[in-house]
């Protein structure tokens, strides 16, 4: 099933194979592999953009989707679905490159994609957690109807140094207005 949902400044579409090169322009950044997990390579090669198309798009349910600005891939957004107790939430992680910084397509992804997962997906929670070094990040889900839940002290170990995380979420309500933060 090919995913396109087009968006005002920008479209959240399936990963496709034409995608390798822009991805590693965008994604060989120190910024960007700084407030990822360190599953994202740095330095990100063609090899690493390859594997990761195939991968993205192999797996049901599609979880997995480029942010494409100006017809080009300039980002991803993914939700990484949970299972046991915690089915029924996701985790959702996205990245853009440097260039379409500031201009809202974040907020927009992440607003289409939490929506995609409540309506398409069944979730009934959605979350994402946020390096302490990245306010910008923390404004995109707050922006986008996330709640801060909760600081989680020296959780993390990025580039050598041990880091707070920020949880946020969000959960769908069964009520007529949607999703709602929670």
């Amino acid at each position: 099933m090919v995913i396109r949902l087009a968006l005002p400044n920008c479209i959240i579409r399936s990963w496709q194979p034409a995608d390798a090169g822009a991805i590693v322009r965008h994604a060989n950044d120190r910024r960007i592999w700084l407030n990822l997990r360190d599953r994202f390579p740095h330095p990100y090669t063609p090899t690493d953009a390859d594997r990761w198309i195939r991968d993205a798009t192999s797996a049901p349910p599609e979880t997995q989707f480029a942010i494409a600005v100006g017809g080009e891939a300039a980002g991803g957004i993914g939700l990484e679905l949970r299972s046991d107790v915690c089915r029924g939430s996701a985790e959702i992680g996205y990245w853009l490159g440097a260039a379409y910084w500031g201009r809202g397509i974040a907020t927009e992804a992440v607003r289409a994609v939490t929506a995609y997962g409540f309506s398409r997906l069944g979730l009934r929670r959605i979350f994402a957690g946020v390096f302490e070094w990245n306010p910008s990040s923390m404004r995109v889900l707050e922006k986008a109807g996330y709640s801060l839940e909760g600081r989680l002290r020296q959780a993390v170990l990025k580039d050598g140094r041990v880091l707070d995380a920020f949880l946020y979420a969000i959960v769908r309500d069964s009520g007529p207005e949607g999703p709602r933060a929670g």
